[in-house]
């Protein structure tokens, strides 16, 4: 089975101690993280630079896992280098609109598979718009329901079946690449 290294794509103000990406991180400090300086500002190029450098540290392409505004980014990363680029798992994808990226995240299918993690009460993409862009993105979507941004204030810590659905995908691209 070809080799996948996990990357995990943190929104703005990073992923705090009890969210799901830290937790998962602690379980698994195998996985890439991105780090950065400044967590507050939307800059969407900070991101992908972020993303590039962690590449660099290893041989085998990526699945992005990325949460919130760290979700969009990972759609421009994995557009823009296909060949590095597994998969993307896309959680709570905040509405590009709302950050002006309207130029850089377009509704075409993505250059990768990709999966999309969406709440019908999420207040930074409504379910309508997650279907839209899964849907123009190509990515199979995953409804959970009311499930708010799919962070800590939601009540998402460990978050068990977020992580069987990521090993089920990740299982598939392994499969899927060794054919």
């Amino acid at each position: 089975m070809p080799e996948i290294n996990l990357i995990l794509v943190p929104g703005l103000r990073d992923s705090e101690a009890g969210h799901w990406q830290s937790l998962w991180h602690q379980l698994n400090p195998h996985w890439l993280r991105i780090r950065q300086r400044n967590w507050e500002q939307v800059d969407l190029e900070a991101w992908i630079d972020a993303i590039s450098r962690e590449q660099k540290k290893v041989n085998a392409p990526l699945l992005l896992v990325g949460h919130s505004f760290g979700a969009l980014a990972s759609v421009v990363w994995a557009n823009r280098h296909p060949q590095l680029t597994a998969g993307v798992v896309l959680v709570a994808p905040a509405e590009p609109m709302r950050f002006g990226l309207d130029d850089e995240i377009l509704p075409r299918p993505l250059a990768v598979p990709g999966l999309m993690i969406a709440s019908h009460t999420d207040p930074l993409l409504s379910f309508a718009r997650a279907q839209f862009w899964a849907q123009a993105w190509g990515c199979e979507l995953a409804d959970i329901g009311e499930a708010g941004h799919i962070n800590v204030e939601s009540g998402f810590g460990d978050w068990p079946w977020g992580r069987a659905k990521l090993e089920t995908f990740a299982a598939q691209l392994a499969a899927n690449s060794s054919r």
